[in-house]
């Protein structure tokens, strides 16, 4: 995890903001997603 979106998660946490943390989670799976299929097509594509 980038460690802004630690830092992020940690204040949305602290300040009990549900809607930011929300947010930021939908931001990590958004992100965690993207770099595994990246990652995985990389490999795929290489014969």
């Amino acid at each position: 995890m980038p460690q802004w979106l630690c830092h992020q998660l940690e204040k949305a946490f602290r300040k009990k903001d549900i809607r930011q943390v929300r947010l930021l989670n939908d931001c990590w799976f958004f992100y965690r997603t993207r770099t595994t299929d990246s990652k995985e097509s990389i490999h795929i594509s290489r014969p």
